[in-house]
């Protein structure tokens, strides 16, 4: 069965940090670029920092700097590190792996929940 299960969210004050982990089946973690998206109420889904199979990483531009993208590749783990954090960084943060090049359609966690406080 093939899932996506994050777990690190949580409430923390502005300036704050907290670190989000994926842990993905090994079918799609090896062939995928693994991203970390954020839902705010009201709002859309917006990309917030990607890591291909290679390392390569890139981020929404208004959290470069204090987030960072990592993976293990032995623990099948993808990594969201935030530092500095703002309220408006409050969101749904939601794990994905872009399987749609090696098994035609992409997959996502059940989400997680971050709230700062000002």
């Amino acid at each position: 069965q093939v899932q996506l299960v994050e777990s690190g969210g949580g409430l923390v004050q502005a300036g704050g940090s907290l670190r989000l982990s994926c842990v993905a089946s090994v079918i799609i973690f090896n062939v995928s670029p693994m991203g970390w998206y954020r839902q705010a109420p009201g709002k859309q889904r917006e990309l917030v920092a990607v890591i291909t199979t290679g390392g390569i990483t890139n981020y929404k531009d208004s959290v470069k700097g204090r987030f960072t993208i990592s993976r293990d590749d032995a623990k099948n783990t993808v990594y969201l590190q935030m530092n500095m954090l703002k309220p408006e960084d409050t969101a749904v943060y939601y794990c994905n792996a872009d399987s749609k090049v090696v098994l035609g359609r992409s997959y996502w966690g059940q989400g997680t929940q971050v709230t700062v406080s000002s």
